[in-house]
């Protein structure tokens, strides 16, 4: 098992990309720990979870918060002693052009995706000094790399989440952190639900492997990057979109 007791976090754990993602990981032997603001949903994931694996938790959290990101970190370490992994999956859209964009729309995007980040990495980082180890892996989203129509505001977050993580690769680094980003192209979960068929059949074509992704083709990265298998690779922004930008 390549993450054989570790401890892990995933953000935005209990659907989609972070759920498999938390599914991987238990796979590999670690101990998950999900959260999600929506309670519903994180109990039903956690429900599903601890009928095949017992080393799975759950915390009901508002990343944009840092006194509640900071009360999950704690909860964790008295609990568990440390973090040895966080990746940041939890993330929000709230699409408009930008001439009908509220200032809410992007405040709110913004604080979700690019603050929370930010607030989770803040307490994971001061763990992981103290333990020598650590790895993080921040999932950020081909508007990032390449811009979306109506989606300024989660473009914005999502690339400011790519200059985050070179810079914290290169402070982190001297105390044995990875620090790596995940760039999904489309991927078949709820956030796509509503794209119309004609549009996800366009993709498709355009896409040299002839299919959308699947949240374990994302799963299976963040493995790789919270795996020793990684030990001498940080700083970098891996693109699993099935070649869809070549």
């Amino acid at each position: 098992m390549k993450l054989k007791d570790r401890v892990a976090i995933v953000t935005g754990g209990s659907r989609g990309i972070g759920k498999e993602i938390a599914h991987q990981f238990l796979k590999e032997g670690a101990k998950v720990i999900i959260c999600a603001t929506d309670e519903e949903k994180l109990l039903k994931t956690f429900s599903n979870f601890k009928g095949l694996y017992n080393d799975i938790d759950y915390c009901v959290v508002n990343i944009a918060s840092k006194s509640d990101v900071d009360k999950m970190f704690d909860n964790v370490m008295g609990k568990y002693g440390r973090v040895d992994i966080l990746v940041n999956n939890a993330g929000i859209t709230m699409d408009a052009q930008l001439y009908k964009m509220t200032e809410e729309e992007w405040d709110r995007v913004i604080a979700v995706n690019l603050k929370g980040t930010f607030n989770c990495c803040n307490a994971a980082v001061k763990i992981m000094k103290e333990n020598g180890y650590g790895k993080i892996i921040n999932i950020s989203s081909s508007s990032a790399l390449d811009g979306n129509f109506g989606q300024v505001n989660y473009s914005a977050a999502k690339a400011g989440v790519i200059g985050m993580t070179k810079s914290m690769a290169k402070e982190v680094g001297k105390n044995n952190i990875n620090v790596n980003v995940v760039v999904p192209g489309a991927i078949e979960t709820e956030m796509i639900g509503t794209v119309p068929d004609k549009i996800l059949e366009t993709w498709k074509q355009r896409t040299p492997l002839k299919r959308l992704g699947s949240p374990e083709d994302v799963a299976k990265v963040c493995v790789f990057f919270a795996s020793d298998d990684s030990g001498f690779i940080t700083g970098e922004v891996i693109r699993v979109s099935g070649g869809f930008t070549l």
